[in-house]
């Protein structure tokens, strides 16, 4: 999630301007009307954001609860606009317009954002990343820590919870009934 801001100078882009970016093989985000390239992420981020994605979409299909997504914006404020693009992330059927899932960034935030922590992330960016989600609406937050084999569960107002070792993901009220140990989710 290492991040290349451009020149602070430039005006601030809007959530159309971003959408009509080039695909030139990076990942951006837009962050109060600025445009930030993101580090490539790497193998094992992919490996573990298809795992993580896979195992969710299995369950979220199963009860048909919603959407996984793997690779999509989520439009979370505007003027100055704010688009994010979690790992994974997951919305519930009941905020799914009745047109279906929309083709731009998705209007608002995720019921779930999972980010996955790059060897180049400081632990202040997904800090701050994770209280900019709950602040917008994020229910759930997951950060997945694939060095130290963890899964830190974030809420709004309530405290972290650290989650290592044998311990099992559990995807509350969220996503109802998902319950993942971590060994499935490290191996």
């Amino acid at each position: 999630m290492q991040d290349h801001r451009m020149a602070s100078r430039e005006r601030l882009v809007t959530v159309k301007e971003f959408a009509r970016i080039p695909d030139d093989d990076h990942r951006y985000e837009l962050v109060e009307g600025r445009v930030i390239r993101m580090s490539p992420p790497g193998s094992r981020h992919a490996v573990l954001a298809t795992r993580i994605a896979r195992l969710l979409d299995e369950h979220v299909e199963a009860l048909g609860l919603g959407v996984v997504m793997t690779s999509g914006g989520f439009h979370l404020a505007s003027r100055p606009d704010t688009v994010r693009e979690p790992d994974v992330a997951f919305v519930r059927a009941e905020r799914i317009p009745p047109s279906g899932v929309p083709d731009g960034f998705w209007p608002g935030p995720a019921d779930l954002a999972i980010e996955i922590r790059s060897p180049g992330d400081r632990r202040s960016e997904i800090a701050a990343k994770v209280n900019e989600y709950l602040g917008r609406g994020v229910r759930l937050v997951w950060v997945v820590d694939p060095k130290a084999r963890t899964i830190t569960v974030h809420r709004h107002d309530q405290p972290q919870l650290v989650l290592e070792r044998e311990a099992t993901l559990d995807g509350g009220a969220v996503v109802p009934g998902f319950i993942c140990p971590l060994e499935k989710i490290f191996k």
